[in-house]
């Protein structure tokens, strides 16, 4: 059964349609703490919501993890972990974090209490219900 996910990027650094046009992609640059602990976690096949930070504040497409977590090839670090991530589809309708703080669905959702956390957990029901909000099948 897969786990679900959210994980955050600045559209002026990486985009969902940088993702979109490369089909796979490397995700990196993951340095705090928590975040790292979640990444370490994922599994291939486990289900992504790609959030936009900035400007635009809104989950925007989904994405499936591609590998295990593996160390950063570009890092010497050896606490730094990456993941391969495979796009899925772009949202019908990106979904504001304001509309997502407004629902009490996701009260307990870790990107409405730690905002600057940028991977973290989602539950199945709470995958679900963005991406109905953005108008997936």
């Amino acid at each position: 059964m897969p786990n679900y996910w959210i994980v955050k990027t600045e559209p002026s650094t990486y985009s969902f349609d940088d993702l979109a046009r490369q089909k796979t992609a490397v995700w990196d640059g993951v340095k705090n703490n928590l975040a790292l602990k979640h990444l370490r976690q994922m599994k291939p096949g486990d289900r992504v919501l790609v959030y936009h930070t900035g400007d635009e504040k809104a989950v925007v497409g989904v994405a499936e993890v591609a590998s295990q977590p593996y160390p950063d090839p570009k890092q010497k670090d050896p606490k730094l972990a990456v993941v391969d991530l495979k796009v899925g589809e772009r949202l019908p309708r990106p979904v504001p974090l304001a509309e997502i703080k407004g629902d009490r669905a996701f009260a307990d959702l870790a990107l409405v209490r730690i905002g600057r956390l940028s991977v973290m957990p989602a539950s199945a029901d709470q995958f679900k219900r963005i991406l109905k909000l953005g108008g997936a099948k």
